[in-house]
């Protein structure tokens, strides 16, 4: 064993399949698959042919060993030649048989003894087989040793006793078994055939091969054709030569995921529109009441002796510009800040029901102003793993904007009920409502249904972006319905354990 120290680092290579290039190449697989799935059937079927003749020529010429050989067993019994075997006749027939399927011919009987062999080395030997001992019984055995190329039967020699030689009772005629013949017949020819046929069906298996390399490579180019004429558009798309939807229509998979492109490239518009609206958006909320105060500054810069009734109304309405945008920047440092990742979240175990009784408790004054009632109606004890600070301001938004939107003398309902999984929190008013068109907007970034009443109450239209913001943090959802002039309904779903995105799944819903 060798010991290497010094630090040194001794692992070995290992080989990665992804890391080579050009098989991650889809038309490469495509093209590799086809070619495999063309050749292996040429493959498949030179084996089965060659097969299928060897198995077919090693049985002809087995039937036709073994008819010559009884044939010839029969003439060993007419001439005696078990009992002598000087018969020149029979040894030509003998020598005949055995240069005809170059091969060995021995005569062994009963005795186990070999009377004659073709080889002339074995005679007079005695031979223990298994096969030898069965053919003795009357059993014929045949055998093809493919290793070494030849055939090896064995075929009883039978003489018929009549009946008057044989015990009363035993029948007109009986056979029985004088002898052994053991064959070993060579193989050579069927070989040399098969050798033959196998170089001709490579010839014809390698024709075919260049064949199916050819068709295969056109039909991979033909299938890959849609995806370079996709890959093509993405590129035109990114260039910024067009902003067209994508179409492919070529099959069905390609089709698909130009749609998918299209709604991907669709959504990035949406967002790149949406990003240009909210900075403008920002940039007119922070500069009206900045012109605002400019206006007033400088009317009393040119005014003289400007009376103190007159110089306090100015002021009065400069400090509420001021906390106007005050408020427009604290909502926009809370938006940045649910914008942020949910990790940032402060998780704990909170009682719902107090954190609920907390919000209506505070905004309890500004709906009396506005001669509002509100109704908080707890239907079970709720506790959940939520973030307090994040949760309260949602919750706020929501009953405080139906405090605000709503008509004289209404009212808003907050309803909280759980289960064994979520917990929801109902927001109910008898308020202005909102139009059906508008529903899918209020949402958005700077978004007002009613622009005039928003400036009147204060509203700077990021409240409800703020409270999807933080709801969807906490993996929850916010349904909204309204019917114009009668009220609208807000519910809001939370689980009751928070679990956290993993990894990847931020990365997927980041992308996406």
């Amino acid at each position: 064993m060798c010991v290497l120290s010094g630090g040194l680092d001794t692992t070995l290579p290992k080989f990665r399949f992804h890391k080579i290039t050009f098989l991650r190449s889809l038309k490469v697989r495509i093209f590799l698959i086809l070619l495999i799935v063309g050749l292996i059937p040429c493959f498949v079927m030179r084996h089965a042919i060659l097969q299928n003749y060897e198995r077919r020529a090693i049985s002809v010429r087995s039937s036709d060993i073994a008819t010559q050989v009884r044939i010839l067993a029969n003439h060993l019994i007419a001439r005696h030649y078990l009992e002598d075997t000087s018969s020149e006749v029979i040894n030509a027939e003998l020598e005949q048989l055995s240069n005809l399927y170059d091969g060995r011919v021995l005569i062994i009987n009963t005795e186990l003894k070999i009377i004659k062999d073709t080889y002339g080395i074995s005679e007079g030997k005695t031979i223990i087989s298994e096969e030898v001992i069965r053919c003795l019984r009357g059993e014929s055995t045949e055998g093809y040793d493919r290793e070494n190329g030849y055939i090896e039967m064995t075929i009883p020699i039978m003489e018929t006793v009549a009946a008057a030689d044989l015990p009363v009772g035993a029948g007109d005629s009986f056979e029985l078994v004088r002898g052994v013949m053991l064959v070993s017949a060579s193989n050579d020819s069927v070989i040399a055939t098969m050798d033959s046929l196998n170089r001709q069906a490579m010839v014809v298996e390698s024709i075919v091969g260049v064949l199916i390399f050819v068709v295969t490579l056109l039909v991979s180019k033909f299938l890959f054709q849609p995806f370079k004429k996709i890959i093509e558009a993405l590129d035109q798309v990114q260039e910024g030569y067009t902003s067209e939807p994508i179409s492919v229509p070529d099959c069905l998979e390609t089709e698909h995921i130009g749609d998918a492109f299209n709604r991907v490239l669709g959504r990035m518009k949406m967002l790149d529109d949406s990003r240009q609206d909210f900075v403008s958006n920002v940039s007119h909320e922070l500069r009206t009441p900045i012109t605002s105060m400019k206006v007033l500054a400088d009317s009393l810069i040119t005014q003289k002796d400007v009376p103190l009734e007159v110089y306090q109304e100015f002021m009065t309405d400069i400090a509420a510009e001021i906390e106007r945008e005050d408020k427009i920047i604290n909502d926009l440092l809370s938006l940045v800040k649910m914008d942020r990742k949910a990790s940032d979240l402060n998780i704990s175990e909170v009682d719902i029901n107090a954190l609920v009784e907390l919000i209506m408790k505070r905004l309890r004054p500004i709906a009396m102003r506005r001669d509002v009632q509100l109704v908080y109606e707890s239907l079970r004890p709720v506790t959940a793993s939520v973030d307090e600070v994040k949760l309260t301001l949602a919750l706020s938004n929501l009953v405080e904007n139906a405090i605000k939107y709503n008509k004289e003398h209404g009212f808003v309902k907050v309803t909280l009920d759980a289960d064994h999984q979520y917990f929801t929190v109902q927001v109910e008013d008898s308020g202005v409502g909102i139009p059906e068109e508008e529903l899918e907007h209020i949402f958005e970034r700077f978004y007002r249904v009613d622009k005039s009443r928003s400036r009147e109450v204060g509203g700077t239209g990021l409240g409800l972006a703020i409270t999807k913001s933080a709801i969807r943090m906490h993996r929850g959802t916010i349904k909204v319905s309204s019917l114009e002039g009668e009220g609208t309904d807000f519910t809001v779903k939370i689980p009751l354990k928070y679990i956290a995105a993993q990894p990847g799944e931020r990365r997927t819903r980041r992308k996406a």
